[in-house]
């Protein structure tokens, strides 16, 4: 087999499917595994207790389909062309912020099917291949394979970097049986600058390269199915779902690609769409219009409460106001719980304004 040529064809293949890049990897992850087991050990991973569960089957790739020898991995871009400015809609507090991966339809279907195609071109192939495609569909350490592959370079928010690709792009891989030639490391280039860890408005990047996911508002108003910390709650400002700012502040995104997937356009306008709005969404109205995008994951209760959070810390209105009270009787307790933080937080508001705080609270304590 001349495995080299196979490889070639892989990324020609990969690239009449859409994908970007396509990089190829060994299995050896000891230096991540190590990173990994001192993360869990600090309790980074809050409440996704699927990170502890399955453990070094994460890092070490034959665990979980026996024979892997070679992982290839691949990218692809996301960023809508026709989206509305991130930082427009974060300064305007009585909009709804969307991580830009989720504007559209769920990546992975659409990615899945994908490698799905590229893995049934070299099972044509080769007769003896044996794999499995992987988008976040079971423990697999996706960006230390992907540097591993010579798709980019770790960033100090932990994401995968590129020079000419920056970060607004998806991540999946074929585990394979088959020995392809490994592709070369890419030197980090991240240099001096600290804009991501400076920039996270819940100071989650504890140091470069090192995530605490429970001040994470992705893992807050995506992973977290319970009650958001009170005294996070203020930093989330109105972003409803994930967190973009790490990326939108990176020097490397300068050189980002758009997205030519229609799958990934925005829909329903949520790019651009008032809080009082998306509140507004009965439980069928939500499945109905988020059917097929990611963030239908999360569930109705669980979208209610992100949005009161980002209504608790919106600029006072009458209208965001009579809209929080519509839900105040919630059957939901998470639900009642964060709307009747948020209108304590319009009344704090509305008596600031009117320069009555409350003789004795400062700063946050008087906001609550």
């Amino acid at each position: 087999m001349q495995y080299e040529k196979l490889a070639e064809n892989i990324r020609g293949w990969a690239h009449e499917l859409g994908f970007q890049a396509t990089g190829i990897a060994n299995t050896d992850l000891a230096e991540a595994e190590t990173g990994l087991l001192d993360w869990l050990a600090q309790g980074f991973h809050g409440q996704m207790d699927y990170m502890a569960k399955h453990g070094i089957r994460r890092s070490r790739p034959a665990d979980l389909l026996a024979g892997t020898v070679r992982v290839i991995s691949v990218r692809m871009n996301y960023l809508p062309p026709e989206v509305r400015d991130s930082w427009e809609v974060l300064q305007q507090g009585e909009s709804a912020f969307i991580s830009r991966y989720a504007l559209g339809r769920d990546y992975h279907k659409l990615m899945r099917k994908r490698l799905s195609q590229l893995e049934e071109k070299i099972r044509i192939a080769v007769a003896e291949f044996e794999g499995r495609v992987f988008v976040d569909s079971a423990p697999v350490m996706e960006v230390a394979l992907a540097r591993k592959s010579g798709l980019g370079w770790r960033g100090k928010h932990t994401l995968l970097l590129s020079q000419d690709a920056g970060s607004w792009f998806f991540l999946g891989e074929i585990y394979t049986n088959l020995p392809l030639p490994v592709d070369h490391l890419e030197s980090a280039h991240c240099g001096s600058c600290t804009r991501c860890i400076e920039i996270c408005p819940t100071q989650a990047i504890v140091a470069p390269y090192l995530l605490d996911a429970r001040r994470c508002i992705s893992y807050l108003t995506i992973e977290l199915k319970g009650s958001i910390p009170i005294a996070l709650r203020p930093l989330i400002g109105n972003r409803i779902y994930g967190c973009d700012d790490c990326q939108l502040v990176c020097p490397w995104n300068r050189f980002a690609k758009m997205t030519s997937e229609p799958d990934f356009e925005v829909r329903n306008g949520l790019d651009d769409v008032s809080l009082v709005k998306l509140f507004a969404w009965d439980e069928n109205e939500f499945r109905e219009k988020l059917a097929g995008s990611a963030i239908y994951r999360i569930g109705h209760e669980q979208w209610l409460r992100n949005i009161a959070v980002a209504m608790g810390n919106a600029p006072s209105n009458t209208a965001l106001v009579a809209a929080l009270q519509t839900r105040a009787s919630h059957a939901s307790e998470l639900v009642r719980e964060h709307v009747n933080w948020a209108l304590s937080r319009q009344g704090a508001q509305l008596c600031t304004t009117a320069h009555t705080v409350p003789v004795g609270k400062t700063g946050l304590a008087a906001l609550r």
